[in-house]
């Protein structure tokens, strides 16, 4: 069924077809990223003597700072549009921008603006090779304030980092680096100002990202402070599959590598999660609906977006091609509303308008409608010809889905059958029949919550077609 006769549907057809469909969060979308290191006594300790071969020797200060500078290397070539700036906090020297005698210098203090938010020139990358290499360079930059940290002036200074410096990016976020679980311990009036500012720049649209630092004698607890300043809504896309947070720690033994575990967990947040589609209708049984967000497990990879140079002008300039239909007698062009599309039967080439083509895409609205169950040992390893895709409940559209799909998740593991389901990704697309599989994930992982569901995946069955093939 999934895969019927679409001999009718040609090239143009299928490319409308995808002009209904949300790509923006498969495609190529320029990122912002702003890192806030903390510059405490601490954070510039240097770890403990080791007996190991290749001991660490960085303090968590600078192991951060060669992390930013060897990120920045790494975007300039692979994302060369994306924007990157580093703030130090806890200095004892403030910058914000550079002084301007005509409106001022705006400063917050023991803020001090390493690189502004920008894409990355060689000037900064040069600046911040000069921290890097250069000890007496680092030391006279990196002095830390005796005042304590004041989170509500750094979540407020980076607010006005990113509403100036990138107002329009779809990615925006603020990585902080610290080994301070707690800074306003004693006050209740800062914490409260600090959350304040935390939710306006979730508001912005700033994720916040804590990369934390434990030491061998401490280990940073996140629910003393940054659990009410790492604002995620559960109707964010990926916020419901949030991983099980991560501390890096500072020590000198063998095997721990402060440097490269930054690198790696940065690396690995290059890609946020987002869903293929959300709050999709999940009817398990006549009026009985719950709403899930769906993830693509596998994604192909596309080269990025390359543009023609035109250099036969003073500047170079990127070519912005256009692209239009000639007729072939008069070589003139050709309207949109000027195409006629036609299915061939029987020799004679049967018209159609734009809305019968429109009628005869249209299965129904998307969502998926279970249509039965049966035992899981019916359906093979081979049987899985296409990519599965991971559905998870959604508390946008019905509260309580996420019950509603626990209780089902359960009932399928207990008696080891999976549901049989038609499904409609989007608008315009062809149903599939679907096995939805619960997952029974047996590695110990520590859970999220203790509130958060299983979930499924959802896998695509063959059909005759798929077998003639």
């Amino acid at each position: 069924m999934a895969e019927g006769n679409e001999s009718w549907k040609n090239k143009d057809d299928q490319e409308e077809d995808e002009e209904d469909v949300d790509e923006t969060a498969y495609t190529t979308q320029k990122d912002a990223v702003l890192f806030a290191i903390d510059v405490s006594e601490s954070m510039l300790a240097p770890p403990p003597p080791s007996d190991s071969k290749k001991p660490e020797t960085d303090s968590p200060t600078a192991a951060a700072i060669k992390c930013a500078y060897q990120i920045m290397q790494q975007r300039i070539i692979s994302h060369p549009k994306d924007m990157m700036g580093i703030l130090l906090f806890g200095t004892e020297n403030s910058k914000f921008e550079e002084e301007d005698s005509n409106k001022g210098n705006i400063s917050y203090p023991h803020c001090y603006l390493l690189t502004d938010l920008n894409v990355p020139s060689a000037a900064d990358v040069k600046a911040l090779k000069a921290i890097v290499e250069d000890e007496d360079e680092a030391q006279s930059l990196l002095k830390p304030s005796e005042e304590p940290v004041d989170m509500p002036n750094l979540l407020f200074c980076a607010n006005q980092i990113f509403t100036r410096g990138a107002p329009d990016f779809g990615s925006r976020r603020l990585f902080i680096i610290t080994d301070k679980d707690d800074p306003h311990a004693a006050n209740k009036a800062l914490r409260s100002s600090a959350t304040v500012r935390a939710k306006d720049l979730y508001d912005l649209g700033v994720t916040i990202e804590l990369f934390p630092i434990s030491h061998p004698n401490h280990k940073f607890d996140r629910t003393k402070f940054y659990d009410d300043i790492i604002y995620r809504d559960p109707a964010d896309d990926g916020g419901d599959l949030a991983t099980a947070p991560r501390d890096f720690k500072s020590s000198g033994g063998d095997g721990i590598n402060l440097l490269s575990d930054l690198i790696s967990d940065i690396n690995s947040k290059q890609f946020t999660k987002r869903s293929l589609f959300s709050n999709m209708k999940f009817e398990i049984g006549p009026e009985f609906h719950i709403s899930v967000k769906g993830y693509n497990l596998l994604q192909q990879a596309k080269p990025a977006k390359q543009d023609w140079i035109y250099q036969g002008g003073e500047t170079n300039q990127i070519v912005k091609p256009e692209s239009a239909r000639l007729s072939d007698d008069k070589a003139e062009p050709v309207e949109k509303d000027e195409i006629k599309k036609a299915y061939r039967f029987g020799g004679t080439q049967i018209l159609f308008t734009s809305e019968d083509q429109e009628k005869l895409r249209s299965f129904g609205k998307p969502g998926i409608r279970i249509i039965g169950f049966k035992p899981q040992s019916m359906l093979p390893f081979w049987a899985s010809v296409k990519k599965s895709t991971f559905i998870y409940p959604s508390e946008e559209s019905f509260v309580g889905s996420s019950r509603v799909f626990s209780a089902l998740w359960q009932k399928l593991i207990k008696h080891k059958i999976m549901g049989l389901a038609w499904f409609i990704a989007r608008q315009n697309s062809s149903p599939t029949i679907v096995a939805i599989l619960p997952s029974e994930d047996a590695s110990p992982r520590p859970p999220v919550s203790n509130s958060t569901p299983p979930d499924y995946g959802s896998t695509p069955c063959p059909s005759l077609t798929t077998f003639a093939k």
